[in-house]
């Protein structure tokens, strides 16, 4: 199918009307229409009820909508992805949350370049729920994931568990910052710590609490690798008697799409978790 059908559907979708896509495409709102007539017609389906206030989608026009994102996004990739960079012979796809970034991933994509020369590396750092539908459509050939789904044929391995415990800058406690850390730290934290659970400060970036709180002060839960040589410092210091909570991370890839040089890659992986290496970490502000 002709990908801008699907790339014209979608911008009707975010607009509301045919006009404004047309004016959004700059093309006529004459070539829109034989657009969408020509996707219904390949699809043999009505997509749109179209009225005074514009293009209402139909519960077919709904139902593509999932299947033209996945296509636009695929031919995106292919096109990011082709031709292949000049000495390689394949691509390896990887991807992982923002606060595994660093050190983690920064230390896999390393490791990986001098065990994996025949492939180029593409990283992708992303929410969670994005690299689950990345993997799906074959965009991935693995991420780093806090919450993992369980679908036929993902592979779903813990590779790290960690605990958040909560730490305090011993020149300034106060105030408390809350770092949201997903929703089964909401629930458990809420649950725990009622009184904590409507802080007036709060982040949903660990990395980036954690800078302010060394610059502002305040107190707040970390993993703890990453606050480990702070405590060992003398600039942060463990609450005592404060709940503390799981942390896992999880790999996850298709065991269809498998290969050597992705095994290789995810033993790797596994070695640099066995290491007790220093997690902290300061971003520059300059950078």
């Amino acid at each position: 199918m002709d990908i801008e059908l699907a790339k014209t559907f979608l911008e009707i979708v975010r607009c509301g009307s045919l006009i404004a896509a047309a004016e959004r495409l700059h093309v006529t709102q004459t070539a829109i229409t034989a657009r969408v007539q020509k996707l219904e017609s390949s699809l043999n389906s009505k997509l749109f009820v179209r009225n005074r206030a514009g293009a209402k989608l139909t519960a077919d026009g709904e139902a593509f909508v999932v299947y033209a994102n996945q296509l636009v996004q695929t031919w995106e990739a292919a096109v990011r992805d082709l031709p292949l960079p000049e000495g390689f012979h394949k691509i390896l796809h990887i991807g992982g949350e923002v606060s595994l970034c660093n050190p983690l991933i920064l230390d896999w994509v390393r490791e990986i370049q001098k065990a994996v020369p025949t492939h180029a590396i593409k990283t992708e750092i992303r929410d969670g729920s994005t690299l689950l539908r990345q993997l799906e459509l074959g965009l991935l050939d693995a991420a780093l994931v806090y919450q993992p789904a369980y679908w036929p044929d993902l592979q779903v391995e813990q590779i790290l568990e960690e605990k958040l415990i909560l730490v305090r800058l011993i020149a300034k406690p106060e105030p408390y910052v809350y770092i949201d850390w997903g929703v089964g730290f909401r629930q458990s934290h809420d649950a725990a710590l009622p009184e904590k659970a409507k802080a007036a400060l709060s982040f949903n970036l660990g990395p980036v609490a954690l800078q302010y709180i060394l610059d502002n002060g305040g107190s707040g839960y970390f993993r703890t690798r990453v606050v480990q040589s702070y405590i060992e410092s003398g600039i942060l210091e463990r609450v005592s008697s404060a709940p503390e909570f799981s942390y896992p991370t999880y790999l996850v890839y298709s065991r269809s799409r498998s290969s050597a040089e992705l095994q290789l890659a995810i033993k790797l992986l596994k070695d640099i978790v066995t290491r007790d290496s220093d997690w902290s970490q300061r971003w520059d502000p300059l950078i």
